[in-house]
């Protein structure tokens, strides 16, 4: 283990803080778990939280690694173009309030299969939906892993990969044990009591920052803009221009387009955050989960622009991607030039729960997806014991814990914000055209769904696969030296999302059969009146 000479904080203190954290968020799930779970009680808590509990749960599922290390260090590194995550990932819950929440909530009952095969034929529509909620978990996965590796790994000073990996193996381990024991209830819990202490740990380091510049947040966009152009300090980047990172060229311009589009519909196409709707008992309470939500998540992506800015001004650019987890690293840096080593070590504890928190949250909606839709629906016709089914969701759980330790070791060093995003783009193509159309176009049948899913799916993977981002640069996943990169956009979000909406109508006007209409009026009034709403929905 090579330990840095220049030190980031005590280690001791550090561990210390982080088994408090592990130790008092497993006490929680396992208090609020103790009496026998039924599979509702798994899958969504036995539908018995408020719309206030389920906002806090759904800032704790939403507010990621990604939003709290990866957008501050973003902020850090490119000031303005950084920015453009947090309004991005807020204006997105604009869009879920007002088109998914509500009429999902009525329609479905554990998943999202549930809503996009309410009138469709059963098999086809549930195989393509839990395939891609698999595969969407997996790559959100591994920037929760990736952002793992990269915290520890600057709280402990340690430099070599092979640390790093072992620290990401023991996250993935952890995470696996949080949904055993806790289900979505242990887990919605975790998630709410982190929403309160991220929030509070912003807020707490914003205060300290503008303090620091007198409370007047133009002297500290100032402040931060001549730090970072100091050739001593920063990276020469001037972090109050539009477009440093994406005005090269007309390339990076429509990547920028695309890195918008998958950011404003990525959210509404999550199933992680769609599955928290179900755990509310009304649709009522579904809409308030998110209005809750969007305050929580819109106050804490205004304080992201003043740690970032913090960040670049009292840490310094170079110091941070010099830091062991990169840009990664810009928050707990900032944390410990606040406020010394045991106030980084909190702060650090706080993000390491959001990480613990975040995948299990999706640990358990891509086991849930495979239980409910793959084993139970498709394999056992809807026939398996609820005892069956929990059993082969915790399965499931373990083998994903596997996968996404083994990816998170890949993706270890890259920007979690970065990495989010792709994930984004995924969730944008396969899931939300396919959403839309199933809620808002009576006409939509069954080959349309899955016409639309697999290829948005497939499309947006294989444009990742041989995008800048994964090679072919020097910010690629593996690196400049291999290229095998022919699709120029760092994002396929601009081309997978109308290749998937083009899909889904092309499928549906070619097909013989034409959807059921009374099934189509059925989850019409279900969707807006909630009538009917958690009733078994197989037929």
């Amino acid at each position: 283990m090579q330990i840095l000479e220049s030190g980031y904080g005590n280690p001791a203190i550090n561990i210390a803080v982080f088994a408090v954290f592990v130790i008092a968020t497993m006490a929680i799930v396992i208090i609020v778990t103790r009496q026998k779970q039924k599979a509702a009680d798994f899958y969504t808590g036995g539908a018995a939280f408020s719309g206030r509990q389920n906002g806090l749960a759904i800032t704790g599922d939403y507010l990621s690694a990604a939003a709290f290390l990866g957008v501050t260090g973003a902020v850090a590194l490119y000031g303005y173009d950084g920015l453009l995550y947090s309004v991005g990932f807020f204006v997105a819950w604009i869009l879920a309030l007002y088109l998914v929440a509500e009429p999902l909530r009525n329609t479905g009952k554990y998943t999202m299969a549930d809503v996009l095969s309410f009138r469709m034929n059963q098999k086809p529509v549930r195989t393509a939906a839990a395939t891609s909620t698999l595969v969407i978990s997996f790559v959100y996965l591994l920037a929760q892993m990736a952002g793992a590796g990269g915290l520890v790994a600057l709280l402990l000073g340690v430099s070599d990969k092979a640390t790093q990996s072992l620290v990401i193996a023991l996250v993935g381990a952890l995470m696996v044990v949080y949904v055993l024991i806790g289900g979505m209830k242990g887990t919605t819990w975790v998630q709410m009591i982190k929403a309160v202490l991220l929030v509070l740990g912003a807020l707490t380091m914003s205060i300290l920052v503008m303090s620091n510049s007198g409370f007047n947040l133009s002297a500290l966009l100032g402040q931060a803009q001549s730090a970072a152009l100091d050739p001593a300090f920063g990276n020469g980047t001037d972090v109050l221009q539009p477009m440093q990172q994406y005005g090269a060229s007309i390339w990076t311009k429509l990547s920028f387009l695309s890195l918008s589009i998958a950011l404003v519909a990525g959210p509404s196409g999550l199933p992680h955050v769609l599955m928290r709707f179900y755990t509310v008992p009304t649709a009522k309470e579904a809409r308030r989960s998110a209005v809750w939500a969007i305050v929580l998540i819109g106050a804490f992506f205004i304080m992201t622009l003043i740690l970032g800015m913090g960040a670049a001004k009292l840490v310094g650019q170079q110091a941070i991607v010099a830091a062991p987890g990169g840009a990664n690293s810009a928050a707990p840096l900032l944390a410990l030039s606040l406020g010394g080593e045991v106030f980084m070590g909190v702060i650090s504890g706080v993000a390491f729960a959001t990480i613990l928190a975040v995948v299990a949250g999706l640990t358990i909606t891509a086991s849930a997806s495979f239980a409910h839709d793959v084993y139970n629906s498709i394999l056992k016709g809807g026939k398996a014991a609820p005892e069956q089914e929990v059993k082969v969701a915790r399965i499931t759980s373990i083998v994903i814990g596997v996968l996404a330790i083994l990816g998170g070791i890949l993706a270890n060093g890259q920007n979690i914000a970065f990495l989010i995003s792709l994930a984004f783009a995924v969730a944008a193509s396969a899931n939300l055209p396919s959403i839309l159309y199933t809620m808002y176009w009576k006409r939509f049948n069954t080959r349309g769904s899955v016409w639309s899913i697999y290829t948005g799916l497939i499309s947006s993977i294989v444009l990742i696969v041989f995008s800048p981002s994964i090679s072919g640069s020097k910010t690629s996943m593996l690196g400049e030296a291999v290229n095998f990169a022919w699709f120029p956009l760092t994002n396929p979000a601009l081309i997978s999302v109308p290749l998937a909406f083009l899909a889904g109508w092309l499928g549906t006007v070619t097909a013989k059969k034409g959807s059921d209409q009374d099934l189509a009026t059925e989850m019409e009034v279900r969707s807006l009146t909630g009538a009917g709403a958690g009733e078994s929905i197989a037929h």
